[in-house]
């Protein structure tokens, strides 16, 4: 296999595509998904601000994004992303679908790990008088923290592989590059490279988020 036709610059550039794209995404995935995770906790069933309607309403939409699969949500939402930020391709064209199909998944990642909470905290809390944004601020999340960030860890690793899957409908990044080189134009080293950067990405994504959960974990 032959490395020296690589064009270098491009996988360069796709790569940092690939991180912007994951960047901008991961931030507004936990900017939206974090408030309606800790919803969807506190309307639940025994909850704090216990509300089966809305609980059931929520739950519904998230279920429902959740099912289809991101290479649908990509062509289903190409009209949206064009009224939303003027295109449907390349790193920009690319985020709103991420964004829709990863906020759903994070939620209810959030709601899961709110779940483990001890609920003594809450009821010592509740005890102590605080009112509900006081024990969700200084109780609940500080005690969540660990498995927010492995929830957060998670969605990263998630947003990366979809991040590839845009390149499908000219997303740009790394799965443009393998798609355009190494499957339509058989250039196998192509393929390889992008393969194999993906694949170190997402182990360093999981180092690095293993290694802030065990910081963050009360011994």
């Amino acid at each position: 296999m032959d490395f020296s036709n690589i064009d270098w610059e491009d996988i360069a550039q796709a790569t940092l595509d690939t991180l912007t794209m994951t960047g901008f995404s991961l931030f507004f995935t936990v900017l939206l998904g974090l408030p309606l995770g800790v919803l969807l906790f506190l309307t639940g069933k025994n909850q704090l601000l216990e509300q089966r309607g809305i609980y059931a309403l929520l739950s519904f939409v998230v279920n429902i994004l959740r099912s289809v699969p991101f290479i649908i949500l990509l062509i289903v939402l190409i009209p949206f992303t064009l009224l939303l930020v003027g295109t449907s391709l390349g790193v920009a064209g690319t985020i709103p679908p991420l964004v829709i199909g990863t906020t759903p998944f994070f939620a209810r990642l959030v709601e899961n790990v709110l779940r483990e909470v001890d609920c003594g905290i809450i009821e010592a809390c509740q005890a102590m008088g605080a009112k509900t944004h006081q024990i969700i601020i200084h109780a609940l999340l500080p005690e969540a923290l660990p498995g927010l960030l492995a929830a957060g860890t998670v969605t990263t690793i998630a947003l990366v592989s979809y991040a590839a899957m845009s390149g499908v409908i000219g997303g740009g990044g790394l799965g443009d590059l393998a798609l355009r080189f190494g499957y339509q134009r058989f250039q196998t080293d192509v393929m390889v490279v992008t393969v194999t950067i993906l694949i170190v990405l997402v182990q360093l994504l999981q180092f690095f988020g293993d290694k802030l959960v065990l910081r963050f974990t009360r011994k």
